[in-house]
């Protein structure tokens, strides 16, 4: 699947689909499972967004140090496993004691994620699959450009 992105962001990048935003995207602390989070890469790169992956087993202070060093307009992450959900909840206050919740939106994901856990823990969207990511966020966006 890489593999195929690779080939498919030359022919992307020529036909001369413009920046949609910039997504930063990885799986939480304590996770090592990237099909899902690949699967939604492959997606948002084919609709325009720039991605920058932090990988798996991203802790809270690397996601909050690649916002800091960074210019993204989302943050996605991703969780298989029940157990490391609440790392999701984790890195949204990290986001929140450092500032950087503000700065910019974030999804959350993964097979045991539901939208009530979303709501619960503050994240601004839930996707349940990779489709459903690239529309909630370019929703987002357009919500941050009504906003502004």
């Amino acid at each position: 699947m890489k593999a195929a992105v690779d080939e498919l962001k030359p022919i992307l990048s020529r036909a001369g689909i413009s920046s949609t935003g910039r997504y930063l995207i990885g799986t939480v602390q304590g996770d090592v499972h990237d099909i899902g989070k690949n699967i939604v890469i492959m997606m948002l790169e084919g609709n325009g967004w720039e991605v920058t992956d932090l990988g798996v087993d991203v802790s809270p202070e690397q996601f909050c140090n690649a916002v800091q060093n960074g210019n993204f307009d989302i943050v996605g992450m991703s969780a298989l496993l029940t157990t490391t959900m609440v790392k999701q909840a984790e890195t949204i206050k990290a986001f929140q004691t450092t500032g950087l919740k503000g700065k910019v939106k974030v999804m959350i994901g993964g097979a045991p994620v539901t939208q009530d856990y979303a709501d619960e823990i503050g994240a601004d969207a839930y996707a349940a699959n990779a489709v459903e990511a690239v529309r909630k966020a370019a929703s987002l966006i357009s919500m941050t450009e009504k906003e502004a």
